[in-house]
Parts: C-alpha cells; sequence; structure tokens
C-alpha cells in the first residue's frame, strides 16, 4: 500500500486527465459505471487516499462538527453523543469531540482549534464556568463568523440561538410531587455540587414544589454530594443519624440515590417502606437497583439525535434560532411505591 498515491498516479495509469479520474473517484454520472468501478478499484488497490483538507477547502465544506461536552464520564453526556452520532454519520459528517472539564479556558482553547480546522458546525454544552460567569465572547466569535452553533442542555445567556435542552427543574418537581403523593412527610435531598446549573435547577425545583404544598425546606434534610457513589455515602448516614430522619430522598442523579439505598440496607432500613427514594437521570443500573430505582428521565439520546437534526435541517438556510425543550419523564420503579 502506497498512501503518497495522487489522482495525477492515476491518471497516467489510465492515460487520462486527473479531471476524469476525479470525477471516477466522486461517481460523478458524466463518467461511464464501469470505468468509474475499474478506476475506483485500482485506486483502492494501490491505496489511494482522498486529500480531504484539499476538498474542504475547495468545496467550503469540511463534512466534520465540532462537539465541546462538560465531561463524558455520565450516562448523560454519552448518550447524547450517540444520539448525535448515530443521525450525523449516516449523513456522513465526522465529529470531533472535545472536554472542557467545565473549564472557560480549556473551552475556549477547543473553539479556537475547531474553528483553525474548519468545522462546518459547532454543537456546545458550556462549561460551568463559561455559563456561571457569563463568558460568551468566544461563543460570539463564532456566532458572527455565521457558523452554526447549537447549544445542548446549557444555552448561552442572553443570546438568541438554536438550542436543544431539557427541564431539570420541572424534572425535580415531579420527583418531589410523586414522592408527597406517596405520603411522605420529611424529604430529604442529597444537592449536587454547589455552583453547578444542574445541581441548583435540582434543588430549586424540589424546593419549589415543597413550598407549592405548603412545606418549609429544613436545612437538617440537605445534603451536599458530588455526582459520584462514594460522595452519598456518608452522607446518607448523615440524614439517617440526625434526631429527626427523613421518610424519603430526592437525589441530584442516579449514582448517589444507588449508593444511598446501599447505606440503608446495611443499616436495616426498607426501601420504600421506611425510606422512599427517587434520583435524576435514569441511567440503565436505575432499573437494576435493589430496589428498582424511580428516577426522572432526561431523554439524553434524544437530546443528541434532535440537535443532529436541528443542524441537517438548518445547514444550508439562514432561519430564526430555533428552540427544542424535552419534557422530562418521570419513570416510577419500587424505590418509591408505597401501599
Amino acid at each position: 500500500m502506497n498512501n503518497s498515491v495522487s489522482i495525477k498516479d492515476i491518471a497516467k495509469k489510465f492515460k487520462c486527465a486527473p479531471s476524469t479520474i476525479s470525477r471516477a473517484l466522486n461517481d460523478h454520472p458524466a463518467i461511464n459505471i464501469e470505468t468509474r468501478k475499474t478506476i475506483q478499484e485500482y485506486a483502492l488497490k494501490v491505496g489511494y487516499q482522498k486529500n480531504t483538507l484539499s476538498l474542504s477547502l475547495l468545496n467550503n465544506c469540511s463534512m466534520t462538527l465540532g462537539l465541546i461536552l462538560p465531561s463524558i464520564t455520565h450516562y448523560h453526556e454519552s448518550s447524547i453523543l450517540e444520539g448525535m452520532e448515530e443521525i450525523l454519520l449516516t449523513s456522513g459528517y465526522l465529529l470531533n469531540i472535545c472536554v472542557s472539564n467545565e473549564s472557560h479556558t480549556i473551552e475556549k482553547e477547543y473553539i479556537d482549534r475547531l474553528l483553525a480546522n474548519r468545522v462546518d458546525g459547532l454543537f456546545i454544552s458550556m462549561a460551568q464556568e463559561s455559563y456561571d460567569q457569563q463568558l460568551g465572547e468566544h461563543i460570539d466569535r463564532v456566532i458572527q463568523r455565521s457558523l452554526p452553533v447549537i447549544f445542548i442542555d446549557r444555552p448561552n445567556h442572553g443570546v438568541a440561538s438554536d438550542r436543544v435542552v431539557t427541564d431539570d427543574y420541572r424534572g425535580a418537581y415531579l420527583a418531589t410531587q410523586h414522592l408527597i403523593d406517596m405520603g411522605c412527610q420529611r424529604i430529604a435531598h442529597l444537592h449536587g455540587p454547589s455552583g453547578i446549573s444542574v445541581s441548583q435547577q435540582r434543588f430549586l425545583g424540589f424546593q419549589d414544589c415543597l413550598v407549592a404544598n405548603g412545606r418549609q425546606v429544613e436545612d437538617d434534610l440537605i445534603q451536599y454530594v458530588h455526582f459520584s457513589a462514594e460522595s452519598a455515602i456518608q452522607a446518607t448516614r448523615n440524614l439517617m443519624q440526625s434526631k429527626h430522619k427523613p421518610d424519603a430522598i430526592f437525589g441530584v442523579n442516579d449514582e448517589v440515590c444507588i449508593a444511598a439505598m446501599f447505606v440503608l440496607r446495611e443499616m436495616g432500613i426498607s426501601v420504600p417502606q421506611d425510606v422512599a427514594i427517587v434520583g435524576f437521570d435514569d441511567i440503565p443500573l436505575a432499573s437494576f437497583g435493589h430496589p428498582p430505582l424511580s428516577s426522572v428521565s432526561r431523554q439524553s439520546r434524544r437530546i443528541g439525535e434532535e440537535a443532529a437534526k436541528l443542524f441537517l435541517s438548518k445547514k444550508d438556510q439562514k432561519l430564526d434560532p430555533t428552540t427544542i425543550s424535552l419534557d422530562p419523564k418521570l419513570i416510577i420503579r419500587e424505590s418509591s411505591l408505597r401501599s
């Protein structure tokens, strides 16, 4: 295999113009189908590779897209990615995946690199630093270049833009209301890291639902955790060793709730008879919990699918910004069902 074989080399072999070879390799109907097949088979045999950079410069289209996510360690982000790839790969696009680790600086550097690589569009879930501090000048620069930008999960502040989101606040409200409807009186919350928008929106949904039902948010029923299962172990023990124990727990995500159920089982506390539990994200493991865990589905895969479809529907047109808001769904399982 010789990867340095060029169109000119193939043209010499067939004693024709390079433009003829180019048309044959790109299935141009002006070239006889048998001739096309012969040339394509020979090109494959000698290891010819298209110069995609030259093609992108010629066509002003690289068939590559940028995706910037805050992380890919959780089910939500990986599902978004899977949903996007399913749609985009069948349309011939290659996805460049970048992880900001919630850093504004890293996010900005990735955007500069993606622009330098002439991507045809950008999907972004903004880094927490960018989102909280409203640092959007790097995004504004992309928009000013008329490059398609679609926000997923965390929309840009105050900027009319294409976006696909789910309502974390609404999901938390639904989860809390379900626990109230199950007769729970003291509902605790495993609160995600402070300063993270997802944590805050889920806490606000929890809080507002309690208030709407004539209840108070009790400080001793709030425990702060990370998004990891390990962080919920001591937090759950703290809740169950307090003077006024909860009879329900709403967790910021499924992982902390699965850990909470493990701790409760160790302590001889029954779920859901003594403590009902609802999580968030509806990860695959939730349905295999002991007992199966009730959870709020963010429709993560659909976020990716809808974002990809939105790009494809608007890539060659100048249309007004579109917002697609997916409704969260409460999936009720045994962990919260009280007879």
